[in-house]
């Protein structure tokens, strides 16, 4: 049954300005009849929510009133409404905090990721705000909640979301059985698209950044097959820029793989970075017929070889967040596997409490750490 008591005050972790963080009191009714009240007990902080803390603006995007940021969250059911039969106090639950209109064209065809009126908890594009999950308890529908079984942890639940990004992508790309992959961009989206490619087929699987750590981390943790550093070599023109982007392709497919056969152009690219090299040196690396997903979000304009993609029918293709992925990134994590990646290694750093916020948002802005370790995924952790 729901709580029919008073409301109650939780802590939330409120961005005011760039870097002004504040830890206020915040007002929690109980859940409403198709709500549960979750217990947030881990968050990974992401890209989006690091742009927000450094410019108070995300892109084009501006923040317009205090907002509490985070949506990477799993955590524990402790009260649920009265319509609520599919989950239960004590409940460990994974949010999917995206809640689309449920009516428009594009949520009818199962698209919900792209509805117009998508509100997204952390963002700043609905006014009011959707508030994120930084906070002690939220409420929030049931239906977006997916419990997690045993041996899923909550850490694992809060990773279902970039999880999702990767699922998604590699949906949007039907990589046939056996496939070349070529992944840009060795954060954690860019790792989870790798073993996602992996899962789903593709043989081979390339992970390529400037930073070699974070490719030798891809590799050695069984993300990817192989791994290639780019050269950080930058033109001035884009004369230059483009033979650069096409020494990168042809270098790529120099690689070696299967009984010392080169790897040659692949089936597809997931671009991951943003970066526009990495746009351009994706158009030259695939294949004729082969995909290009577009999935970082980095710079908005860009200069690309149009011609070298039309001309050789390379399908370039946005791939925005995610749409029903959260029982097959659930499956994928619960399955335990002696040649298969620990998704567990992506959080390399973790702090726990509210209170400790500060230090977790400016250690996820580092590549490395004080004592020289990697850092990939850094999760604020409350609760026990």
């Amino acid at each position: 049954m729901a709580n029919m008591g008073s409301k109650g005050i939780v802590k939330a972790l409120m961005l005011h300005a760039a870097k002004d963080l504040r830890l206020e009191d915040q007002v929690l009714s109980p859940p409403g009849s198709e709500e549960v009240q979750v217990a947030v007990q881990a968050t990974g902080l992401c890209g989006s929510d690091l742009h927000y803390f450094n410019h108070f603006r995300n892109g084009d995007i501006l923040v317009r009133e205090p907002l509490a940021l985070g949506h990477e969250s799993a955590g524990v059911v402790v009260d649920v409404g009265s319509s609520v039969t599919s989950l239960k106090v004590g409940d460990r639950v994974a949010l999917e905090v995206g809640l689309p209109c449920g009516r428009c064209e594009r949520c009818s065809q199962g698209r919900y990721n792209i509805c117009k009126e998508m509100k997204f908890r952390s963002s700043a594009k609905a006014f009011p705000h959707f508030q994120g999950t930084l906070q002690e308890k939220i409420n929030h529908p049931a239906a977006w909640c997916h419990k997690l079984p045993d041996n899923v942890s909550l850490e694992l639940g809060g990773l279902l979301e970039p999880l999702g990004v990767a699922i998604h992508a590699c949906r949007r790309a039907q990589l046939p059985e056996g496939s070349k992959t070529l992944v840009f961009g060795a954060g954690a989206v860019g790792i989870l698209c790798a073993a996602t490619a992996k899962t789903n087929g593709s043989k081979t699987v390339i992970i390529a950044d400037i930073d070699p750590g974070r490719v030798e981390f891809a590799v050695v943790n069984g993300f990817a097959t192989h791994g290639f550093v780019v050269p950080r070599t930058r033109g001035r023109t884009i004369e230059e820029k483009l033979e650069i982007a096409k020494d990168t392709a042809a270098s790529i497919a120099k690689i070696k793989a299967d009984e010392g056969n080169e790897v040659g152009e692949v089936d597809t690219v997931f671009e991951c970075t943003g970066v526009e090299a990495c746009a351009q040196a994706s158009i030259y690396a695939t294949r004729p017929g082969g995909r290009v997903m577009l999935i970082g979000m980095g710079t908005p304009i860009q200069q690309l070889p149009i011609s070298a993609a039309a001309l050789r029918e390379v399908d370039l293709l946005g791939s925005f967040r995610y749409a029903n992925t959260y029982s097959q990134g659930i499956e994928m994590f619960a399955k335990t596997s002696s040649d298969g990646p620990d998704f567990s290694k992506l959080v390399t750093h973790r702090f726990r409490g509210l209170e400790q916020s500060r230090e977790a948002f400016e250690m996820a802005g580092r590549t490395v750490d004080d004592d020289g370790n990697l850092v990939m995924k850094v999760m604020l952790c409350l609760g026990a």
